[in-house]
């Protein structure tokens, strides 16, 4: 139980005072990582106006470089949802003012689609980067950021509100700081989880590239050297072949950062896990066995241990009291009613702003419109999350449950999760027009294929975390067929799974934009619905309606998440933990 708290690493030194073949063998690797992400990263910075063409090759020679500069921005996004992550979700599970407003913030930000912070974010990071592509760059790595971040700092506060009874009381023995409570308790706990989310985050980054590195700004069409932008003129070509070799290069991009990013982390991140005995679950790597193996790896890891132990006392003394005195510094209840009061004006001032919108720019008769085609694309993601939970909860506890397995599998399914839905365009506008199909059933799977895999992955690190002492002990009692998954295995993943679910509703109406309008070259394929609706008016330019059709968005998904999946997340949390 008390692992957790134990969480340095702490390697056997070897006798050997120098380098060793394992260093060498690091070293070319390591080298040549930091030199060509230098080189990408310096040509994110160069001379650039506004209206200068970039071109886009289709000719697969340029598809290195292109992937190069498509997962540097994704990286770098990836880093920057990680540090929001972070502060988001300590201060949201501790302080219960604070989450009054950033739970349903974050409701409302996993909802606005990419093209909703594309439009607002352009022209300032444009403006803060006169005459260079560095703007642009910042805009796209902007828009790759919200399709990141939310997922990730989701699933780190649902780990923080779910740690163990136990681990919590320990805490309280060891007099933890809240500080030291987040760094060796809480952050350590949720680890695991986190890192599969950062997967799914960065395949929902490659989801969204296209709308990423496509940017449009003053009438100007801007396509930024990249995957997204290649698969963008492809579509528009008509290329078959590009698209192929667009996928090719996707799927050699993924396998690579699986093996020399992620794998090294999950196997890293397993003796986090919640149990007193490994058992068989232990995650494997090449990469970290050449590290452990490594002696320049094990000094620096040894030094930066000293320095971030240093640190993280000094800031606990510092700026923190004991955990006795951070409990005793409770909100007064009068000041919680205050609160809950300027919430309340903040909220119908915001009321009256859109009604006041409504009445003066689009008119009763087009909300009531606009609500109708919400009404149908609720329906569509309701059905299709409910079907894919059922397809997807099994087999990723089974994943989960047997780690040799979940290997093999990870880089197809980060995979499949980073597939762009824009690449399957061909096949349906084909297969659609060939049979006369209906878009308004047909077109609503693509909107739940980029998405449903939150729900794979969460759940997959869920049944991952399940101690083996319980596996054993259902055993050991006969638990077997629906008792056992009744009784063990549900309870267990449950709270992984909602955090699941809430990510992929949420990423299924960013998707419907996407998903509900379909272009093939000339041929256009239109579903009714909310998407297709924000969709039609992006292309006109009408920005009151576009405004509507987000603001109608997010107050589905907001109502949503606040009478549906928060209730269901309370249960997890109450009941399930």
């Amino acid at each position: 139980m008390f692992e957790l708290f134990r969480y340095q690493h702490r390697e056997t030194v070897s006798e050997n005072k120098g380098p060793n073949r394992w260093d060498w063998a690091l070293l070319p690797l390591v080298l040549a990582v930091l030199g060509i992400f230098a080189f990408a990263a310096m040509q994110m910075s160069r001379p650039f106006a506004v209206g200068e063409a970039l071109q886009i090759s289709l000719d697969p020679a340029y598809l290195p470089y292109y992937l190069l500069r498509t997962i540097l921005r994704m990286f770098t996004a990836l880093a920057f949802s990680l540090l929001f992550s972070l502060v988001f979700a300590a201060i949201a599970a501790k302080y219960a003012a604070a989450e009054k407003i950033m739970i349903p913030a974050l409701d409302i930000l996993q909802s606005v689609p990419i093209l909703g912070f594309q439009a607002i974010a352009i022209a300032p990071f444009i403006a803060l980067f006169p005459g260079n592509l560095l703007g642009v760059e910042c805009a796209a790595i902007f828009a790759i950021f919200t399709s990141q971040a939310w997922n990730m700092a989701f699933s780190l506060y649902q780990s923080i509100r779910n740690v163990p009874a136990e681990l919590q009381e320990a805490a309280m023995i060891f007099r933890l700081s809240g500080w030291q409570r987040f760094w060796r308790l809480e952050l350590p706990f949720a680890m695991p989880g986190l890192l599969w989310n950062m997967m799914m985050s960065m395949s929902g980054g490659w989801f969204f590239l296209v709308a990423a590195e496509a940017i449009s700004v003053a009438g100007q069409d801007i396509k930024l050297p990249g995957i997204g932008s290649y698969i963008a003129v492809a579509i528009e070509a008509r290329d078959g072949t590009a698209i192929a070799w667009a996928i090719a290069s996707m799927l050699i991009g993924i396998l690579l950062y699986d093996q020399l990013f992620f794998r090294p982390l999950l196997a890293w991140a397993d003796k986090f896990r919640f149990e007193e005995s490994q058992g068989d679950t232990a995650q494997q790597s090449w990469l970290l066995d050449w590290m452990r193996n490594s002696f320049w790896f094990r000094e620096w890891a040894a030094r930066f241990q000293v320095f971030l132990g240093r640190g993280l006392a000094w800031f606990s003394v510092s700026h923190d009291g004991t955990s006795e005195q951070v409990r005793k510094r409770a909100l007064h209840p009068a000041w919680s009613k205050v609160w809950d009061v300027c919430l309340i004006i903040i909220s119908l001032l915001a009321m009256y702003s859109l009604i006041s919108f409504i009445h003066s720019n689009v008119g009763w008769a087009e909300v009531l419109h606009v609500m109708g085609l919400g009404m149908i694309t609720l329906v569509r993601v309701m059905l299709l999350i409910a079907l894919a939970s059922l397809v997807w909860v099994p087999i990723a506890v089974w994943i989960g449950l047997r780690p040799q397995y979940s290997q093999k599998v990870q880089a197809m399914a980060q995979f499949l999760a980073a597939f762009p839905v824009n690449l399957m365009f061909p096949l349906v506008v084909f297969a659609m027009v060939t049979f006369h199909l209906s878009p308004n059933i047909w077109l609503s799977p693509l909107m739940v294929f980029g998405t449903q895999w939150y729900i794979l992955f969460n759940v997959v690190a869920g049944a991952a975390t399940i101690p083996n002492e319980l596996r054993l002990a259902a055993d050991n009692l006969g638990l077997k067929g629906w008792l056992k998954w009744k009784r063990v295995y549900l309870p267990a993943i449950f709270p992984s799974y909602i955090t699941g679910a809430i990510t992929a509703s949420g990423g299924s109406w960013n998707a419907s934009i996407v998903a509900e309008y379909v272009t093939w070259g000339k041929t256009t394929l239109v579903a009714d619905g909310l998407g297709s609706y924000i969709k039609q008016m992006t292309e006109t330019g009408d920005f009151h309606r576009i405004a509507l059709g987000i603001g109608v968005m997010c107050v589905f998904v907001m109502l949503l998440n606040r009478f549906f999946w928060r209730k269901l997340y309370l249960l997890a949390e109450d009941h399930l933990r």
